[in-house]
């Protein structure tokens, strides 16, 4: 067969969704790709990988990759670069103090007011510095209420398709247009539990950071032999604390509304910074009267999309969906338009969320790698890809890959929940040629199966075109490390 005739197949296959290898040029590449690809983990499994090449998105390589699959992460790849797009790299979420009524020497008769816009990354210090402010004004009393506006976002806290059992943890929280991140890590929507052991067979002693009144603790741990466990019963703010230990641990738990977390935190610090308010605490939107006292902006997108894909940080990327449209639905619409400039037909993807933790996101690695050729265009492609974890370097990438050409040379983002894998990103070859690539795996029994990611995007940074590779670098399986969520969310990078 001729090799024009070879191409045309190639392409036919790609478009239509055929379920065999194809390598353009038949090369000792793909003869190696199709092998990685008989992994026993991948037996029956849906396994879609292509390869192209980045500069003129010519395919190099492609086994069933036309067909959608659930991303898991590899979403926030798309959410990224539409909101990028959308909002632009510049966009900074705003958080304000305001009051109403009348002043009258250090007495407002009125109203304080706090407002969000969505910021995921506010910190307890920032809403103490906002309640310094304040207090620096010169005032001490307030009549009214402390009033508290999230209307910036609906009262979804949750989207479709995202599994209850996954409630206490991190990764899983309420999105909110007001709340707060109790660590550098940016986990929005939680609070920081610190046990710390007492005498032996004693109770632990809990504390929370930061402290508050709107989270009950039921501390059942003691000192001894074992781990903690920490739990947050289903629509409360009751923690449970189990199990033991012999040293101190700190971890987040969700919590629920966590605008109400907020309330009692600013009240605390305007306490304590001497401004009294008479009232309770209220929630409905700023009145158009109302005067600003103090004001706290985020730091800008370009920036906040680092922590959101390097550490695969799930609430920051629904926060850019809520900021498009209000709500996931909203967000959705408002993005969709921006798909095409992203070489993605939006008739042919399926997205309910920002983050990818919904079962019910739909996209496939051709989408994927269309993505990856396309952002190359865009202004903030820079910032884009240094955001990218980078093999055996940071984010979720930072354990793996290490002693091989891939490492500080792989810049790609990961994807995992249970029964699903996926890793996508950029590769430069032995020979120079900038590559990207998308491999989607869904449907396969409980296993690790990210030494097979790793030996795909090896055997890409080391190939030269037209050649063999004498030795294929490869890396060691790690079936008992837990891979059915991002290493991150659990801090085992």
């Amino acid at each position: 067969m001729r090799r024009t005739a070879l191409l045309a197949l190639a392409g036919l296959l790609l478009t239509s969704g055929g379920g065999g290898a194809v390598a353009q040029d038949g090369d000792q590449l793909g003869r190696d790709l199709s092998a990685i690809l008989t992994a026993p983990g991948l037996r029956n499994a849906q396994a879609g990988l292509v390869v192209r090449d980045a500069a003129s998105g010519e395919v190099v390589f492609s086994s069933g990759s036309a067909s959608r699959a659930q991303p898991a992460s590899n979403l926030k790849m798309l959410t990224t670069a539409l909101a990028l797009d959308a909002l632009g790299p510049e966009h900074r979420w705003r958080t304000d103090v305001l009051t109403d009524g009348v002043r009258i020497g250090n007495t407002v008769r009125g109203n304080v007011y706090l407002r969000g816009t969505g910021d995921p990354t506010t910190s307890p210090k920032d809403y103490r510095d906002l309640a310094a402010t304040l207090a620096a004004s010169g005032i001490k009393v307030v009549t009214g209420a402390l009033v508290i506006d999230d209307t910036a976002f609906d009262d979804q806290p949750y989207a479709l398709g995202w599994a209850w059992d996954d409630e206490p943890y991190a990764y899983n929280a309420e999105t909110s247009a007001l709340t707060l991140s109790p660590d550098p890590e940016f986990s929005a929507g939680t609070i920081l539990v610190r046990v710390k052991p007492g005498a032996a067979g004693q109770p632990v002693q809990v504390e929370l950071d930061p402290p508050t009144s709107h989270v009950k603790v039921v501390n059942k741990a003691t000192t001894g032999t074992g781990s903690i466990n920490l739990d947050r019963e289903h629509g409360t703010n009751v923690i449970t604390v189990s199990g033991a230990t012999t040293v101190p641990t700190a971890d987040t738990v969700t919590v629920h509304d966590p605008s109400g977390l907020v309330a009692d935190v600013f009240r605390s610090a305007l306490r304590d910074k001497g401004v009294f308010i008479v009232g309770g605490t209220e929630s409905r939107a700023v009145p158009a009267k109302a005067q600003p006292v103090a004001s706290h902006d985020s730091m800008p997108l370009r920036e906040m999309i680092r922590p959101l894909l390097k550490d695969s940080n799930n609430m920051l990327a629904e926060v850019l969906v809520k900021t498009a449209g209000r709500s996931w639905h909203g967000g959705r619409a408002a993005l969709r338009p921006k798909l095409a400039g992203l070489g993605i037909d939006p008739a042919t993807l399926y997205v309910e969320d920002g983050s990818g933790l919904s079962r019910m996101d739909q996209m496939s690695p051709d989408q994927l790698s269309s993505l990856l050729v396309a952002a190359r265009t865009k202004p903030w492609f820079s910032d884009w890809y240094e955001a990218m974890p980078i093999a055996g370097v940071d984010g979720t990438l930072r354990s793996r890959m290490k002693g091989t050409k891939a490492e500080k040379n792989v810049h790609a983002k990961t994807g995992s929940m249970t029964g699903v894998t996926a890793l996508s990103g950029y590769v430069t070859t032995a020979d120079g040629r900038q590559l990207v690539f998308s491999m989607v795996f869904n449907n396969f029994i409980p296993t690790n199966l990210k030494s097979v990611e790793d030996r795909i995007a090896i055997r890409l940074a080391n190939d030269v075109k037209g050649q063999s590779v004498a030795t294929i670098q490869t890396v060691p399986d790690r079936p008992d490390e837990r891979a059915d969520v991002e290493c991150s969310w659990i801090k085992a990078c």
